[in-house]
């Protein structure tokens, strides 16, 4: 019979926040499976518990998921932890996660502590509809690509960043989302210097000119704005002629009537203002 991998919730900062489920699950496993030892005996130290330890973090997620699933298919039970949070969230749990379900293992989570929920509930950010990107990618086309889709973006943005980058990153929130952005910059979460900083993206750039960026940050962005977004589309329309624009639509076979629909939709008129400007340009 096969083991149960646990992802456990650990700390962001305070010890206080760990459950007393996830050091029950701790204490009961077979194996701690942590993204960083030296951090993870620390806490396991602090709370008396001596367990078998194993790396498994970003540089061996794949190859250690096998060896894990070895062990899970023996019966034995595996804790996951990351080096705080929530196991899976920009974290190489994911990777085992994924490789449990598919080999038919059971995978439970032990809720607890999780900076992005953390940051979100403490920036006074609308949150009922959030999207979460985590770090930016590496790799140029990639991150560009993801860059460009944030612009549209009508959902509350949260993203993570660390200190050596983040002036980096929010010239390039700047340059794509525009100055008055707002931004609610979270660091030290749950620590003695806990901060969240509301801004726009003009002014965060000016207060980090001034003060050196110090500890993991989650960056929580304001959504774009759906009507502005509208009256963009709207705009975006006024260069192309109205019979040029009433072409695109019959050319799919609509009927004229349906195209004059599209067209106003496009333009944000009404049907009865494209058909007085088409009778316009056709009396000269």
């Amino acid at each position: 019979m096969n083991g149960t991998l646990y992802l456990v919730a650990t700390p962001i900062g305070n010890l206080g926040d760990i459950s007393a489920r996830a050091l029950e699950t701790l204490r009961s496993v077979d194996l701690i499976a942590a993204e960083d030892t030296r951090n993870t005996v620390r806490l396991l130290n602090h709370f008396e518990i001596r367990k078998p330890l194993t790396s498994y973090h970003e540089y061996n997620k794949y190859d250690k998921a096998e060896v894990l699933i070895g062990h899970l298919r023996r019966g034995e039970n595996i804790a996951c932890v990351s080096d705080a949070g929530t196991p899976a969230i920009s974290d190489p749990g994911e990777v085992l996660a994924a490789r449990c379900i598919e080999e038919g293992i059971r995978v439970t989570s032990i809720p607890g502590a999780c900076a992005l929920i953390t940051a979100l509930t403490m920036s006074g950010m609308p949150a009922r509809r959030f999207c979460f990107e985590g770090f930016l990618p590496s790799d140029k086309k990639e991150h560009k690509r993801i860059l460009s889709q944030l612009v549209r973006e009508e959902r509350t943005i949260i993203l993570y960043e660390a200190p050596h980058r983040l002036k980096t990153t929010l010239e390039e929130l700047r340059d794509t989302l525009g100055g008055s952005r707002r931004i609610t910059l979270c660091r030290e979460l749950t620590k003695r210097y806990e901060e969240a900083i509301p801004l726009t993206l003009d002014s965060a750039l000016s207060y980090y000119e001034e003060n050196e960026p110090r500890g993991e940050y989650v960056l929580i962005l304001a959504g774009a704005d759906p009507a502005a977004l509208a009256e963009q589309d709207h705009r975006s329309w006024d260069t192309v002629p109205l019979e040029e624009h009433m072409e695109i639509y019959l050319s799919k076979g609509m009927t004229r009537k349906e195209a004059m629909k599209k067209v106003a939709a496009d333009r944000g008129l009404s049907r009865r203002d494209i058909y007085r400007a088409l009778l316009q340009e056709e009396n000269g």
